[in-house]
């Protein structure tokens, strides 16, 4: 994929700290930290460390008592608190959206407050919609009552995104979803950010999430002391402290899989057809390249089911699948998670996407292949 143009800002934070009356100890205790334009940060550590603070004295939704926030070398400590939070994305557990408004009020609320004219907020909200995955046709003027946890996710991330700010700010997205809708929220958000080039701080508890998303890592302790902010291959590598060890966990070796993305890995192409294509022709050009499977797909490319032919030839035509697939990965997709989806697959693999189209598959035998090969390289 072409690098895009970086459109987020370099984030600084220099000796910030909060102190709450009443505490002995402050909530924040001089935290000193660069953010890198367009890079995504993860903020983990365990519970009352500091770091969902942090995440919210960089909008100034917690004001800091002193120290420093800088946003390319400008102080926006001294900016209008309204004002910077409409120029700072904002994406909270469950979306966080206005129920008495539709899709395209929540995601088009910033820029109405920005005074944007009415033609281009239409425009904005219908190409954010359609990046996040949901068709502006369908969802525009539903409510968030008619959304599933995950779509509502999906509209969160797009009202942050909305006018465009460089910096996003993120506490715990996907962490009121199930496992299969958050791996998808993931790959989402790291085929979003591989376009936008966005600066992003996402507080997690997670860090198995933080590896996978994460360009660095910021572990904090207590009062938000930096216990290592590093990329995930050396924080797995060498944990600085045996607190990182710990925070980690035991299983970092298979954790490394998590590094591993299922675009490194060559792709197998099945045989594949279109839905209203007749299914005797589909089947002879199947068998003919000797496979007794193939992938369906839409007029948009999309995967939409992955049929042995003796269940094809149950229906004259490629009928329109009616289930959600559970076997499809982003190619930004970490190989844990397509050891995941391979395991309710019956045919041995997942299928791979990019933008949702579809270009191949990734076979469980060709993971475990790679995963023989790296523990023979280290060995």
């Amino acid at each position: 994929m072409t690098q895009q143009t970086t459109t987020g800002a370099a984030l600084e934070l220099v000796d910030v700290t909060k102190s709450y009356p009443g505490q002995t100890s402050p909530a924040v205790d001089g935290l000193s930290l660069s953010v890198p334009a367009g890079e995504m940060v993860m903020f983990v550590g365990p519970s009352g460390c500091g770091k969902t603070t942090s995440l919210k004295m960089i909008n100034r939704l917690i004001e800091p008592t002193s120290g420093q926030l800088l946003l390319d070398g400008d102080d926006i400590t001294t900016k209008d608190p309204t004002t910077l939070r409409r120029s700072i994305g904002y994406v909270i557990q469950g979306g966080g959206l206005m129920p008495h408004m539709t899709v395209a009020e929540n995601v088009g609320l910033v820029p109405k407050l920005l005074n944007w004219d009415r033609g281009r907020i239409v425009s904005r909200v219908d190409e954010l919609l359609d990046l996040v995955g949901l068709d502006p046709r369908i969802y525009r003027d539903r409510h968030p009552r008619e959304l599933s946890g995950g779509q509502q996710q999906r509209v969160g991330v797009a009202r942050g995104l909305a006018a465009d700010p460089p910096v996003i700010l993120m506490d715990e997205p996907f962490g009121a979803v199930d496992p299969i809708t958050r791996q998808r929220l993931q790959d989402e958000l790291m085929s979003i950010q591989d376009e936008l080039q966005k600066t992003i701080v996402c507080v997690t508890h997670d860090i198995d999430e933080a590896i996978k998303l994460g360009d660095r890592i910021l572990i904090l302790d207590e009062g938000a002391r930096i216990a290592q902010y590093d990329t995930p291959e050396r924080i797995l590598a060498a944990p600085s402290e045996d607190f990182v060890a710990d925070f980690i966990g035991s299983g970092s070796t298979l954790k490394q899989l998590s590094l591993l993305r299922v675009g490194d890995l060559e792709l197998t192409e099945p045989q594949t057809c279109r839905i209203g294509e007749d299914v005797a022709e589909v089947t002879a050009r199947v068998e003919a390249a000797g496979e007794s499977s193939v992938v369906i797909l839409d007029e948009r490319d999309r995967p939409r089911e992955w049929l042995f032919l003796r269940t094809l030839r149950r229906h004259a035509v490629v009928s329109e699948p009616t289930t959600e697939l559970q076997t499809v990965v982003d190619h930004r997709s970490t190989l844990s998670d397509a050891l995941d989806s391979m395991l309710v697959s019956s045919h041995g693999g997942a299928m791979v996407t990019e933008r949702d189209a579809y270009i191949g598959v990734i076979s469980y035998d060709a993971v475990t292949e790679h995963i023989r090969g790296l523990r023979e390289e280290a060995a």
